[in-house]
């Protein structure tokens, strides 16, 4: 009998808490729930009408760029920089090639290879390597690798400094301090994982050599390992757009894009003119770009002139790089709104442009507006029926959008699915990220240097199958991915059962992708050595 009575009393206290919460939600529903879904909705799709506004602009430039042939030498004068007997090699300028690095054991040999290896006069050129490992074995290999090639009378200097203050862009400007640097006219920039082509100086030098109003010229990057996975795979076709698009929108139409920090080469007395870098948020080269178009130079970029370089293949890698490049260009935007309002050396469209377009669309707006929508508000009314989201907003639109952004990789069009999936799991990083940049909080400034594994997975396999590394259970579990996709999954299931807008079958495949990448099946694992 006391088990019985202990069983119903259990029982009654349990349908007596769901009645409570059932009976709260009805009480909040109508006069609270409803009217702030609707306000989110509103703001949700004002948003989205923004983020196609901007794609359909690009589309429609790229279009009349790709029609009419235009190419950066048609704007710029450019021609080969030729010998002079008079002169000799004193009629090339004096280029700096800087090449920060941070323990990259990895891929040190294939940059400083390849910059070493770069065609231009061997007495008009400097190799700078500027090395903040902080691991001796990896400091003493980098620093033999300089006077390995120094001994083949290669003009390369090797540079540590005391402590990593600033990071990057620490270690960039204190590289512009040695009094060598004084000699030059124009440096070039190359992160540890960049291969230029021999002849990239040839191609890039001439447009600055000939054009004293260009400040800088980017080159686009190229992924070598873009097959390794499914994750790389995804990332090539959004980096993808970012060069074919945004970069060649802002070239041809207002001579700005944002410096992508490596495969580039300033002219260094606009850079000097600028202020030099600056470690104020985690994006110093957009942060420098900026600050060099306020004061009127202008930019080329080369979309066929293509450097190597390797892709974030490890998601632990991929998201830490996503946080820095979602939550930077959020703080600046914050910390330099109002000094681009009140800049008086460049047009009122061009500022425009920045702020708006380059800015508040492109770096904030496309981040939050994908996960706030797509996965929190839009699946939210399915549980408020009295909540509805238009067909436009909920399908027309995104699709669109998709698809714009798709053009840049046609190759990998038969992934599109996957790629929505994947974008809208790491929209939530991006959001949390920008949210973190424009408040200024928690890991504003945090700097983790992407890991690159070059060919370490080759090496390690020696030709076989590696074997599964080990990894803790703690290490591999994303919790607020896998909350977030319990969620969908609840909405998905109430959908089903009650819903009449057939949201269940996209909120099925989009807990899936969170459930996977939350359980850290995503990307490339590396073996134990």
């Amino acid at each position: 009998m006391d088990r019985l009575s202990s069983a119903a009393t259990f029982e009654n206290m349990h349908y007596g808490s769901a009645s409570q919460m059932g009976l709260i939600w009805q009480q909040a529903r109508a006069p609270l729930v409803v009217p702030l879904l609707k306000l989110l909705v509103v703001v949700c799709l004002a948003m989205s009408v923004m983020l196609f506004v901007e794609r359909v602009y690009m589309g429609i430039v790229i279009v009349f760029v790709k029609l009419f042939r235009y190419k950066p030498d048609k704007k710029y004068k450019w021609e080969p920089i030729r010998d002079d007997l008079e002169l000799g090699n004193s009629a090339y300028p004096m280029v700096l090639v800087q090449i920060p690095m941070y323990n990259e054991k990895e891929v040190y040999q294939l940059s400083i290879g390849a910059a070493c290896g770069l065609l231009w006069p061997s007495d008009r050129i400097i190799i700078q390597v500027l090395d903040d490992s902080t691991d001796p074995i990896i400091k003493k290999m980098v620093e033999v690798e300089c006077q390995r090639w120094a001994s083949k009378g290669i003009n390369i200097k090797y540079e540590i400094r005391e402590n990593r203050n600033g990071y990057k862009a620490g270690a960039l400007k204190e590289g512009m301090k040695h009094s060598y640097v004084n000699l030059c006219d124009y440096v070039a920039i190359f992160d540890a994982d960049f291969q230029p082509e021999p002849n990239f100086l040839w191609r890039t030098i001439p447009f600055l050599a000939h054009n004293p109003e260009v400040a800088l010229v980017q080159a686009r990057w190229k992924f070598v390992n873009a097959d390794e996975c499914l994750m790389t795979r995804m990332q090539e076709m959004s980096l993808d757009y970012h060069f074919l698009v945004e970069q060649e929108v802002g070239s041809s139409t207002y001579a700005f894009f944002g410096f992508n920090g490596t495969a580039g080469v300033w002219r260094i007395s606009a850079l000097n003119e600028a202020g030099g870098w600056k470690d104020r948020t985690t994006v110093e080269d957009m942060d420098l770009a900026v600050r060099a178009g306020l004061k009127g130079g202008k930019f080329v970029y080369l979309s066929d002139l293509k450097v190597k370089s390797e892709l974030p293949s490890t998601f632990k890698a991929f998201r830490y790089q996503q946080h820095r490049w979602s939550c930077g260009p959020a703080n600046l935007f914050k910390k330099m709104a109002k000094e681009i309002m009140r800049n008086k050396k460049v047009s009122m469209w061009k500022k425009f442009y920045v702020i708006y377009s380059f800015f508040f669309v492109r770096k904030i707006v496309a981040h939050v507006v994908t996960f706030v929508f797509y996965c929190v508000v839009m699946p939210a009314t399915v549980l408020v029926p009295e909540v509805e989201v238009p067909k436009w907003g909920a399908v027309y639109i995104p699709s669109i959008i998709t698809l714009l952004n798709a053009v840049g990789t046609p190759r990998s069009l038969h992934l599109l699915v996957f790629w929505i999936l994947f974008e809208n799991v790491m929209s939530m990083h991006r959001t949390k990220a920008t949210l973190t940049g424009l408040l200024e909080a928690g890991r504003v400034n945090e700097w983790v240097v992407t890991e690159k594994l070059g060919d370490t997975l080759k090496t390690r396999s020696g030709g076989r199958a590696a074997k599964k590394p080990r990894i803790r259970i703690g290490e591999r579990l994303h919790f607020l991915e896998l909350l977030v996709g319990a969620y969908l999954f609840f909405c998905g299931c109430y959908d089903f059962n009650y819903g009449k807008n057939h949201y269940f079958i996209y909120l099925f495949m989009q807990s899936i992708a969170f459930f996977v990448v939350g359980i850290g099946y995503v990307g490339t694992f590396i073996p134990n050595s």
